[in-house]
């Protein structure tokens, strides 16, 4: 038996036997669960289009209220800001499309032994994670109903950034974290990989509570001591 650590194994992705997987699994591995992001909370948790869209309408007024200065007149000044906003709408559609390309390119799944993510829209890889490389995973719940699992991958392994960008855990440059994104119910995504890392001897899933239920159990935790 060799001692030597799992390495994240990385293929291209070509003609699939079975739809997110390099191939036919193994007697003994079943197939637990598979999604892919959802395309518009992609966008706007990785792509940022509305913090862009903000800020190409504060050009807008930004740039009408300097041609009111100079003394143009209504015509001028609303044409000016639309100006900003067209030119605004060309990289932000760009992004929704790119957003919608990686989604529908990308498919996460989830086996009683490794993660596999098939990603990318240019050049698409399909990349193995076995549990025991898995050091910790977290839950962030977004707004929208949609989350972002993050895994911490343990050892000197690393993952590549530019190959797995945007299904990766931001500002981790130094040590990339994957990332199943924006997935739909993801509290039950969490669940079912808690129970195969827990089964697998791995450490299990701990979901980041949301701020709000942190205040009910601090309000809790309160009364009780009153």
């Amino acid at each position: 038996m060799s001692g030597r650590a799992p390495r994240p194994v990385i293929t291209e992705h070509g003609l699939e036997p079975v739809p997110g997987l390099p191939g036919h699994l193994p007697e003994g591995e079943t197939l637990l669960w598979q999604g892919r992001p959802e395309w518009r909370a992609l966008a706007r948790g990785a792509m940022h289009v509305r913090g862009i869209a903000l800020y190409f309408f504060l050009l807008a007024l930004w740039r009408g209220a300097g041609i009111s200065a100079d003394g143009g007149s209504t015509a001028d000044v609303v044409a000016g800001g639309a100006l900003m906003l067209v030119i605004g709408a060309a990289p932000i559609g760009f992004l929704y499309l790119y957003a919608w390309g990686a989604a529908r390119c990308a498919v996460y799944s989830i086996t009683n032994r490794r993660i596999v993510m098939r990603v990318g829209v240019a050049l698409p890889v399909t990349i193995n994670l076995p549990f025991a490389l898995v050091e910790g995973a977290s839950l962030t719940r977004r707004a929208d109903g949609t989350g972002d699992i993050a895994l911490r991958l343990g050892g000197p392994q690393r993952v590549s950034w530019i190959m797995l960008w945007p299904h990766l855990r931001p500002w981790r440059m130094a040590k990339p974290e994957p990332m199943l994104r924006a997935i739909a119910d993801a509290d039950a995504v969490a669940q079912v990989l808690g129970r195969a890392l827990a089964a697998s001897a791995a450490v299990p899933v701990t979901p980041i509570p949301d701020a709000a239920e942190d205040r009910r159990r601090g309000n809790a935790g309160a009364e009780a001591m009153a």
